[in-house]
């Protein structure tokens, strides 16, 4: 039956290629790995789908690092194309707990964020959503629920787009732990007709993604598991410095760091330093086109209740004005000197003598993903949306000759790495004002100058 032919209201689904060896597969773990909309998630949930019919009684997950990700991303897809006409019970997408099958099957919905769901339960299968935001110590969790008995085998699988060379799951891979199956493009019915012609929307995602560069286009376009050459933070490491929250304790210091911006992101982050003088940056906002008495009335809110020994910004003078105004408050220039600065982000991610660095990104600090950076229709971001997403991306300049000019990093996609090293110089007990009266005296004018032109408006 052709699939103009199929009844209406029919469900449409052709794999091929990859997609096809996903649904075949039943080896104890795999992951599907590829680039950018090669349809990894459609055919892992439409595998999730099959085995909830296939066998009666079964007990599969979703899973994601965060489960708010979820909402807007796997359960989207599940329930516009893969089972649209699944008994919801009226719930909204983001308090989903399960979907029920009339053959008893049950796919849970979870996060690992909140694992109350997964740490006393049994499954058949579990499938997770960008996988490369796990942990070895999550993937390895996991494995160890799989023990319903209901379908003839168990298995763990996920997709994931790459991420750097040194990535846990990565090595898994090549170790032969976990079975790789490739993903490409042209598995994608959206983007390739079966005779490998492109189709319009093809064309113009693939577009988009020839738009990224450095090790953004490497990955998501390409598929490749690759790092920026010449990366100024190149002891950074994912799996090292990105970790999962942990309690900030009741004597932490805590300070907020601020690199104002309209047309580019707005740069909020909020740190902890525990006893032992550890950074944990805990919070950030990281928007455009907004102004920055918008950004404050979401800081008020954001850190209410929270003792912020110190507001540290760039030092544009009016928008610090109004930042002060707006929140009571008294702020600090950032010492913006950029090799120092980088110098002592650099000392900070190499391992000290305990063996453990000394700065870390707690995962799932945005507040909220800003919807002006990501393309509606793809879900891409042609730029970073986070402090994270920059770092990969940071890379010395080069000169005539391509040497590296390691005084001068690229001066683009870089506003969370300066609100970084603001954050750094000012916890290492650089980050103060100017000292000198010519200095003070600058300053004081300058903010004199911008309440007046506040409040002439």
């Amino acid at each position: 039956m052709t699939a103009t032919q199929l009844p209406p209201g029919a469900r449409v689904y052709f794999p091929r290629g990859s997609a096809l060896d996903v649904l075949r597969c039943k080896v104890d773990e795999f992951m599907l790995d590829g680039p950018a909309g090669t349809g990894k998630s459609r055919v892992c949930l439409e595998k999730l789908n099959a085995l909830a019919e296939k066998y009666p009684g079964c007990r599969l997950a979703i899973v994601r690092k965060f489960r708010a990700a979820i909402t807007e991303t796997a359960l989207v897809t599940f329930e516009q194309h893969v089972k649209p006409a699944c008994d919801t019970k009226n719930q909204q997408r983001r308090v989903r707990q399960s979907y029920e099958y009339p053959n008893g099957s049950e796919i849970v919905v979870a996060g690992i964020d909140n694992p109350v769901k997964l740490m006393s339960a049994e499954f058949d299968a579990i499938y997770v959503q960008e996988a490369t935001e796990l942990s070895l110590n999550d993937w390895e969790f996991l494995s160890t629920r799989l023990r319903n008995g209901v379908i003839p085998y168990q298995q763990l699988f996920g997709d994931c787009n790459p991420g750097p060379p040194s990535h846990w799951l990565k090595k898994r891979m090549d170790a032969g732990l976990t079975t790789r199956i490739l993903s490409r493009h042209e598995d994608n019915p959206r983007l390739f007709t079966s005779r490998g012609e492109l189709t319009p929307f093809g064309t113009s995602y693939l577009a988009r993604l020839d738009k990224l560069t450095g090790p953004r286009r490497d990955r998501l376009r390409h598929g490749k598991w690759a790092a920026a050459e010449g990366m100024v933070y190149d002891a950074w490491d994912d799996g090292v410095h990105l970790v999962d929250p942990v309690p900030i304790g009741p004597t932490w210091r805590r300070f907020v760091v601020i690199d104002f911006g309209f047309t580019n992101p707005f740069v909020c982050q909020w740190w902890a330093l525990d006893p032992d003088g550890r950074m944990y940056r805990y919070r950030e906002l990281y928007r455009t086109k907004r102004t920055v008495r918008e950004h404050a009335a979401q800081i008020r809110t954001l850190t209410q209740g929270e003792r912020i020994e110190a507001w540290v910004t760039d030092h544009d003078a009016e928008d610090r004005a109004t930042l002060e105004q707006e929140l009571g408050i008294t702020t600090i220039g950032a010492d913006k000197a950029v090799s120092r600065g980088i110098q002592g982000v650099n000392d900070r991610l190499v391992p000290a003598e305990d063996g453990r660095p000394r700065l870390f990104l707690f995962r799932g600090a945005l507040v909220e993903r800003d919807p002006l950076l990501v393309d509606e229709d793809t879900g891409l971001s042609e730029k970073p949306t986070c402090t994270e997403e920059e770092i990969d991306g940071y890379v010395w300049a080069k000169g005539t000759g391509g040497e590296t000019l390691k005084e001068h990093p690229v001066k683009e996609n870089d506003h969370g790495m300066d609100t970084l090293r603001y954050a750094v110089r000012y916890a290492d007990g650089h980050g103060k004002e100017e000292t000198s009266a010519t200095g003070t005296m600058a300053a004081a004018t300058a903010a004199v100058q911008a309440l007046r032109n506040l409040q002439r408006r």
